[in-house]
C-alpha cells in the first residue's frame, strides 16, 4: 500500500487510502493537531509530518499498520508504554486491527514539542 505518487498535502496523501484507513489517519492528524496547535503540517519523505521548532512527527499508512515516527527520542522517554507496540528504528507500529493508543500519541507530541523548544 505505500504510495508510489508524490504528495504536496497531508489531504492528497490522505486521498489515496481506502476509507477504514482514511478514518484512522485523519484521526492521528486530529490528536497530534490538539497537542501541538501551531505546528506546521507538511509532507516530509513523502508522508505527513507536523514541524515546530523542527521536526515534531512523520505518520504514514501501510498495508496492516500506521508507521509512527516520533524521534528515538520519543520513543525512549516512552517505551514502556510503547511495548506492546513493534518498535524499530526510530519507528513505532501500530497494527490498524487494533485501537490506536491517541492519548499516547498526544503526549509523544506533547514531549518532542516540549524537546525542540529547549534545543
Amino acid at each position: 500500500m505505500a504510495p508510489r505518487k508524490h504528495f504536496k498535502t497531508i489531504d492528497e496523501y490522505f486521498s489515496y487510502f481506502p476509507d477504514n484507513v482514511k478514518i484512522v489517519l485523519q484521526e492521528m492528524r486530529k490528536v497530534i493537531r490538539e497537542a501541538a496547535p501551531e505546528a506546521k503540517e507538511l509532507i516530509s519523505y513523502n508522508i505527513p509530518a507536523f514541524e515546530q521548532n523542527g521536526i515534531l512527527v512523520w505518520f504514514a499508512a501501510f498495508k496492516n499498520h500506521i508507521g509512527f515516527y516520533p524521534k528515538m527520542s520519543g520513543i525512549e522517554a516512552f517505551k514502556k508504554e510503547l511495548s506492546d507496540y513493534e518498535i524499530a528504528k526510530g519507528t513505532v507500529r501500530f497494527p490498524l486491527d487494533k485501537p490506536i493508543p491517541f492519548e499516547l500519541v498526544k503526549r509523544i507530541v506533547k514531549y518532542i514539542l516540549k524537546e525542540n523548544f529547549t534545543k
